[in-house]
């Protein structure tokens, strides 16, 4: 699917009072501002400060029976294992959850289980070992709300279980100690978007709250409830957790924190990724640390970079971090190598259905568990369709599946609960396993679910402008304003423009197989940098003049630093009328004195 076939959906103009009322600032920003619905005084103020986490952990239903159940074990002396998940905010909220109960003077040991070996969540074989081994309480992070079976397995061991999860809550609850979800449909808590590794560290702040209330500051040692919040803004931006409210809150603070580089393993992660320290921002864990953190997980234990998030030493960083990007190379070519793989099928069924449902046969050596959820991710953003991608086992397969945001995926597997082994998920992102025998049947029923949700749809992806404008209105001060918007991410998207009739002097075709673009654009007598990512196809063909849909950022090389246009989408001008050279304000652009 070429990028050419979005639709831009432009947001309508703020009022004139709007301008008004916020008369220091660029019309820009305040357009921005009003289409993400800040259009106050207080909230735009909040906005662009940074506001004290207010939220009282203890309104988080179940999260006071936990405390009540944690500090029986930590006075006990029990064992005690968090049972966490493969992915970065698994990760980060088991560390979290570790050292807390660590710091409480717990007896407390992680459980990461294997992708392969075990899957994804709890496991019956995994808790009942877990009792052998004298283990008296399990905590979950980022898994368990679905785990009922097992649950009841678990209290038949007499062991007992206190889930710490925010993936969408099923018909029922599971029979745990105590069950700490946002999305509980019998909770009262403000919000429910928070990501795994935040349920876990509002346990944690409670937990530490009651304990310096009881014994005082040296009750924590010196623990402080501002040291974990670098593993939260660290699990909640590679989750794509929506970047708003305590979401918001809670990464801007952690960004900080992260930036201070108090962790040996995010430190040697940074410099391994090329990352500058104290210029870490949510874009670079979405780009830089978190695929490289996952890629453990995907190919071979997760383990590895939990060892990484709580390394002590400097070298035994450096060599955990070299080995995650080793893995995270080779797991970008795993996941090309499948995607051309899977291609044409998937173009083939597309014309036919508006589903993806792809089996990979069983693997006859090393296994795709890993990226099949990447794969998905490529498939459904390529064709714009959900998609869901097995891999085949002799009995039992497993599989992952990625969404558009016509269509929730994790309502339509509870639909087909009676053909799976297990499932879960949201509703951009699910995974289950199935019967082998059950695949045909569940493809069928996925597909008629589809078509029955999807129908009389135009399916097309679109683009959230947030203006039209000039590309002239562009300035280092205007870009300096909205930097101040931070962080950018999922739910708080990096302001989008659209610019027409841009005349482009120079385009080239760059980067891994020539996938990207390179332009210099001309406006308003000002020559602009311009690169568009996976828009390397357009090389060939690119008219004169084009409508581009852009971000605005500063790029720096070799030094120096220039503003440059992003852009996400182009696509020829309507027009081709000669552009007038006119002379605009240079800053620290290029001046083309012949048009």
């Amino acid at each position: 699917m070429s990028s050419y076939s979005r639709r831009w959906q432009i947001a309508p103009s703020a009022p004139p009072d709007q301008f008004a009322r916020f008369p220091d600032l660029d019309p820009l920003t305040v357009q921005v501002l009003f289409h993400r619905g800040l259009r106050d005084s207080d909230s735009v103020a909040s906005f662009f400060s940074d506001p004290p986490d207010d939220a009282n952990p203890f309104s988080l239903a179940g999260v006071d029976v936990a405390v009540t159940r944690l500090r029986q074990a930590l006075r006990a002396g029990e064992r005690i294992v968090v049972y966490g998940d493969f992915d970065v905010d698994g990760l980060t909220a088991t560390a979290l959850l570790v050292q807390t109960l660590g710091a409480l003077g717990g007896i407390v040991r992680p459980h990461i289980p294997h992708r392969i070996d075990e899957g994804y969540g709890l496991r019956k074989p995994r808790l009942s070992l877990l009792a052998e081994q004298g283990t008296r309480l399990v905590v979950t992070a980022d898994c368990g709300i679905r785990s009922i079976d097992e649950i009841a397995h678990a209290n038949a061991l007499g062991l007992d279980v206190i889930v710490t999860d925010h993936h969408t809550v099923g018909p029922d609850l599971p029979d745990a100690v105590a069950v700490i979800n946002p999305k509980r449909h019998d909770g009262e808590y403000g919000f429910r978007e928070l990501a795994g590794v935040g349920v876990a560290y509002r346990l944690a702040q409670a937990l530490l709250r009651v304990q310096r209330q009881t014994d005082g500051a040296a009750g924590v040692n010196g623990l402080e409830e501002e040291a974990l919040l670098d593993l939260v803004a660290l699990g909640t931006v590679a989750d794509l957790a929506p970047l708003r409210d305590e979401n918001r809150v809670l990464v801007r603070r952690g960004l900080s924190r992260l930036n201070r580089m108090d962790r040996p393993g995010i430190e040697a992660l940074c410099r391994r990724a090329r990352l500058t320290p104290g210029q870490i921002d949510a874009q670079a864990i979405g780009y830089g640390l978190g695929p490289r953190l996952n890629a453990a997980g995907r190919l071979g234990s997760a383990q590895l970079a939990y060892d990484l998030l709580v390394a002590d030493t400097p070298s035994d960083a450096t060599t955990l971090a070299n080995k995650l990007d080793r893995l995270n190379r080779r797991r970008q070519q795993l996941t090309r190598d499948v995607v051309k793989r899977t291609l044409e099928r998937a173009r083939n069924q597309v014309a036919q259905s508006p589903f993806i449902f792809i089996t990979l046969p069983e693997p006859e050596g090393e296994s795709n568990l890993g990226i099949i959820g990447l794969v998905a991710g490529q498939l459904a953003e390529q064709f714009y369709r959900p998609a869901v991608v097995v891999e085949r086992g002799e009995e039992v397969s497993r599989a992952s599946a990625r969404s558009i945001p016509e269509f929730h995926i994790a309502d339509a597997l509870d639909e087909c609960a009676d053909l799976l082994a297990r499932h879960g998920g949201h509703a951009a992102a699910a995974g289950f396993d199935a019967e082998t025998r059950n695949l045909e049947q569940l493809e069928g029923r996925l597909r008629g679910i589809a078509a029955d949700r999807l129908r009389g749809m135009e399916l097309v992806p679109s683009l959230d402008v947030d203006a039209e404008i000039e590309v002239t209105q562009i300035s280092q001060e205007l870009l300096g304003e909205l930097n101040r918007l931070e962080p950018y991410g999922y739910g708080n998207p990096r302001p989008l423009f659209v610019s027409r009739h841009v005349r482009v002097l120079e385009h080239r075709a760059v980067g891994r197989e020539q996938g990207h673009l390179k332009l210099t654009l001309f406006a308003g007598g000002v020559a602009w940098d311009g690169i568009a990512f996976r828009q390397g196809d357009w090389a060939d063909k690119l008219p004169g003049h084009i409508d581009i849909a852009y971000h605005v950022e500063m790029n720096e090389w070799r030094g120096e630093q220039r503003l440059q246009l992003n852009v996400q989408d182009l696509r020829p001008s309507l027009s081709h009328d000669r552009e007038p050279v006119t002379r605009a304000d240079p800053g620290e652009l290029q001046i083309v004195e012949d048009a």
